[in-house]
């Protein structure tokens, strides 16, 4: 009686066991939404298996190598760590550091030669001797078919718009005036994710606008090197890299080629600006132009060494410090992205200010200082809103 009793336990546990199983789903986890029903040959299969008896010391290590699986440490989290603390720090100042070689050698050179549609062509030039040997080195291309190319058309133009306004806008005023004014592009982006995307924001994300447009217009109208010429095409960057996120955003919905990552898409919008405003700067400023603005530079004291190098290093320092931008966006949450964003802004106009001897009243520092604060609390409030 009792082999019968177990020998029948058995059977009820494996059916029971069996019709478990049967309510797995392939990912591990219980499914309510499928039924528990198995083939009468399945069922008989496995009540009819014979069962498998372990000595205990096989048992014994089964058990042991469970356990120590179970308890192995996982891999450590990004974000801890001396080493990757140190990493982050060291992006961030390379970022910040990049930021000011291109910022203050662009006005140096804009300073002795003003031909910004020519500049904006070579710095974006110049990417192109970083970007074709990591693509033959350390990275992979990226492929892209006729579609794709022409899908990242109106992104490339707002990227080619986008720099070539704030070049004009850098070169027609101070540097600090520039990145006071493009302090507002979040106000600019916000519209226009509303008209033309439809997407609405919670109300403290308005609210915090008010500084940025408060904080701008401050600075504007105390700005004793205030020129119409720099304010606007400032404004018309902030219009076109506004413009440059809402087509990205649609255009990405779905995938556009292969090795399309972030830096690889910058690579690309950089390549296709550079080939899209080449055209545009021989027509409005041409050879003629910019021979005679040549000899004016050599002229002047200038050395051939320096305008060549002045030129290549704002170039080079261009397409680096955005590259770099991503490697930080990578290695940190965004809202410590959009914190150290804000700084870097702090950093450039603060080095601006001591290199070229930009003058700033109380008032404008005032704005200055609002418009900045404004950009921080719309970040911090945008993500918290999510």
């Amino acid at each position: 009686p009792c082999t019968r009793n177990h020998g029948a336990m058995h059977r009820s546990v494996v059916l029971i066991a069996a019709a478990l199983a049967a309510t797995v789903t392939p990912a591990g986890c219980f499914s309510a939404s499928r039924p528990l029903v198995m083939r009468a040959s399945a069922v008989r299969t496995l009540a009819t298996r014979p069962r498998v008896h372990l000595a205990p010391r096989a048992l014994a290590a089964r058990m042991s190598s469970a356990e120590a699986t179970a308890n192995a440490p996982g891999p450590a989290p990004a974000d801890g760590g001396l080493m990757n603390t140190l990493k982050i720090g060291a992006l961030f100042g390379v970022w910040y550091a990049f930021n000011i070689v291109y910022n203050i050698s662009n006005k140096k050179i804009l300073n002795a030669m003003p031909f910004p549609f020519t500049m904006s062509v070579m710095q974006l030039g110049v990417g192109l001797f970083y970007l074709l040997p990591a693509w033959l080195t350390f990275r992979a291309p990226p492929k892209l078919s006729a579609d794709n190319i022409k899908t990242l058309i109106p992104i490339a133009m707002m990227h080619a718009l986008g720099h070539l306004c704030t070049v004009v806008s850098l070169g027609a005023g101070s540097v600090s005036f520039t990145h006071i004014v493009k302090a507002a592009e979040p106000f600019f982006s916000t519209v226009m994710s509303a008209i033309f995307l439809k997407s609405f924001f919670p109300v403290p994300v308005y609210l915090a606008l008010l500084p940025v447009v408060g904080g701008v217009g401050i600075a504007s109208l105390t700005e004793l090197s205030f020129s119409w010429v720099a304010f606007l095409n400032a404004m018309a960057s902030n219009t076109a890299f506004s413009a440059r996120a809402i087509f990205s955003k649609k255009a990405m919905e779905k995938p556009q080629g292969e090795n399309m990552g972030a830096a690889n898409l910058y690579g690309v919008l950089t390549i296709m600006a550079f080939l899209m405003l080449l055209p545009v700067a021989a027509i409005v400023e041409g050879p003629i132009a910019i021979k005679a603005g040549w000899n004016a530079a050599i002229a002047g004291g200038n050395t051939a060494k320096y305008l060549i190098n002045t030129s290549l290093v704002s170039g080079l320092f261009y397409y680096l410090y955005n590259e770099v931008a991503f490697l930080c966006l990578d290695n940190v949450h965004p809202i410590t992205h959009a914190v150290g964003n804000t700084i870097k802004r702090v950093v450039i106009i603060l080095a601006s200010v001591v290199v070229f001897g930009t003058t700033m009243t109380p008032l404008n520092k005032i704005g200055s200082s609002l418009a900045i604060f404004g950009v921080l609390l719309y970040s911090l409030a945008k993500q918290y809103c999510k």
